[in-house]
């Protein structure tokens, strides 16, 4: 445990300082190092402090208000540090990926974890397995959505049933049963089973949002009206199996809009379980333009924040309106949108300022970023320093092996490492 929450840091490791001794986690906020000062090598990904507490509060405080619990999507983060501040903030559990994603969350302590996935590779159920004969407190649910899947779960003859939730899918969608028929002959094989235990019902509604209430709102409507008749038909036909049903769903979009059907009319006790991942860090790019409909929706003025930056230095001013920035591919997202220029800090200044509004990231390169000014320059030279928002924080994560956590002023204040 130690080693995966105070794991050892040294220069090997990008955005660690070149000559600092290699230290602990917790040995860092010690060493009295500040981004803005040059203490640290750059580009560096950094994690604002107090947009992250913002953020761990706000979206537990959401679920706990709203009367759902809250398992948060691991796989964007992937750090033990955030998983024990999420669990610590109240999370009922944490959700992962694949199984290789859950041991590290079972190490950081989590003992409720769900995988949003389908499992049927007999390596990872033997994992699976292996998992819960070591932790006799813990809970592992995964997804089902066919008979193929079933049968291959049921070939390992496994020593204990596993616990799955039926998944509902959309037409053109990622997994899940497309139709009511489908997910009820599939039910019922799972009742007849000794390899499962169907506890519950689940989708995943992110990848239909739109950004637009006018869209979004009936397609999750529609979406967990679906799951609300499929749930009602398990009950009355006998197949969850299970004291307390789980009826799960939610990304970091549409939250909202599928709360409100997470606890349906059952005659048995159930769980509302919703599994938002991106929500801890935020972004400025997609979830920003994405949970800004949310929160008119909400009427909220104070949502989440984004707490995850990218600082780059100026190594280029080619041509008039380009500077080339010594950031790119290795160190930031591109996969939903290019960064957002967010701050500008001179190489003789400790004090950061907003970017001039016309600023914009028209490319990027493995190690390089084409910084377009426009017609504001703003003075840039050679050696100043650009901070970098993202959008999908997930994959600026899985760039890191860890991350200074900041203050206000840049202070490093403390650290977190990946798991990837």
């Amino acid at each position: 445990m130690n080693n995966l929450i105070d794991p050892l840091l040294d220069a090997s490791q990008k955005g660690y300082p070149h000559h600092a001794p290699a230290l602990r986690r917790s040995e860092i906020a010690a060493q009295g190092w500040n981004v803005l000062n040059g203490d640290l090598p750059l580009p560096l990904a950094v994690v604002r402090a107090d947009s992250l507490n913002h953020n761990l509060g706000w979206m537990q405080g959401y679920a706990n208000d709203s009367g759902v619990r809250f398992a948060p999507h691991g796989k964007t983060t992937m750090s033990p540090q955030l998983f024990q501040r999420q669990l610590d903030a109240g999370a009922w559990g944490l959700t992962f990926a694949t199984v290789a994603q859950l041991r590290i969350g079972v190490q950081a302590g989590a003992r409720r974890c769900v995988i949003a996935n389908q499992v049927l590779d007999a390596g990872d159920l033997r994992g699976i397995q292996a998992l819960l004969a070591t932790h006799a407190d813990l809970r592992v649910l995964f997804l089902l959505d066919s008979t193929a899947q079933l049968a291959l779960i049921e070939a390992t003859a496994p020593a204990k049933a596993f616990e799955v939730l039926l998944e509902l899918g959309t037409d053109g969608g990622r997994t899940g049963c497309r139709s009511a028929d489908e997910a009820i002959e599939l039910a019922r094989a799972a009742r007849a089973s000794s390899a499962v235990v169907l506890v519950g019902i689940e989708c995943y509604e992110g990848l239909g949002a739109k950004g637009d209430s006018a869209a979004d709102v009936p397609f999750a409507q529609a979406l967990m009206d679906r799951v609300t008749a499929i749930a009602l038909q398990c009950e009355q036909e006998g197949l969850f199996e299970a004291d307390e049903i789980i009826v799960s769903a939610g990304g970091s979009a549409i939250f909202d809009l599928v709360v409100p059907a997470l606890r349906p009319a059952l005659n048995r006790p159930l769980i509302g379980l919703l599994r938002s991942g991106c929500y801890i860090t935020h972004d400025h790019g997609f979830y920003k333009r994405m949970v800004s409909v949310v929160n008119q929706r909400l009427g909220c003025g104070n949502g989440l924040q984004a707490a995850l930056e990218v600082w780059a230095t100026v190594q280029s001013l080619p041509e008039p309106g380009l500077a080339i920035l010594a950031v790119g591919k290795r160190d930031i997202s591109y996969d939903l949108d290019l960064p957002v220029p967010i701050a500008l800090c001179a190489l003789s200044s400790r004090t950061p300022q907003p970017t001039p509004a016309g600023w914009t990231i028209s490319g990027m390169n493995d190690q390089h970023a084409y910084l377009r000014l426009g017609e504001q320059p703003a003075g840039l030279q050679v050696g100043d320093r650009v901070a970098l928002g993202v959008s999908h924080p997930c994959t600026t994560f899985d760039k890191w092996r860890w991350m200074p956590v900041v203050d206000a002023d840049y202070r490093v204040i403390d650290a977190l490492v990946t798991c990837f």
